[in-house]
């Protein structure tokens, strides 16, 4: 199976997966991005859209700002290395009802229609073991100039 990782700054970013000869992809389009956020100066709010294809999975990272992740298709397996998400159902955090939480050295499958906000201390890794495609919409508040997902050793959560 295919090991990738969300990165890389441009519309259309294939995982590095994709390069190594025919192994199931994730691709990353950046749909809007600003520099200019009011109240988080010296931060970079970016909307992309992933497509994890079945089979492939996505390496061991973390995003060095705050990310609200909503699977709009398909069911990503998810896997907590560090730190803890909570998934959630329903239109908001103030809407929203709690499904589950997935904590340090739990897998869970996070179905469309589900949510989490993943921040800079949770380390995790995903994959796509259905037959199709996962959609995931994110919305991401980045240091400027960080890049999306950030790789983690695997070593370094338990060291």
């Amino acid at each position: 199976m295919a090991t990738a990782l969300v990165a890389g700054a441009g519309a259309g970013a294939t995982l590095p997966a994709a390069l190594a000869g025919g192994e199931p992809t994730a691709v990353r389009d950046a749909l809007a991005q600003t520099s200019k956020v009011q109240g988080a100066p010296q931060r970079t709010l970016v909307l992309s859209r992933v497509v994890v294809e079945p089979g492939a999975e996505l390496a061991l990272h973390h995003h060095l700002g705050t990310q609200v992740a909503h699977i709009e298709a398909g069911v990503l397996t998810y896997t907590v290395r560090s730190g803890s998400v909570l998934v959630r159902e329903g239109q908001s955090d103030e809407a929203s009802e709690p499904v589950r939480a997935i904590r340090a050295g739990q897998t869970a499958r996070i179905a469309a229609g589900e949510w989490i906000v993943e921040q800079p201390s949770d380390i995790h890794e995903a994959a796509n073991r259905g037959a199709k495609p996962v959609v995931i919409y994110i919305a991401t508040l980045l240091r400027k100039g960080a890049p999306p997902a950030t790789p983690v050793s695997p070593a370094a959560p338990g060291s």
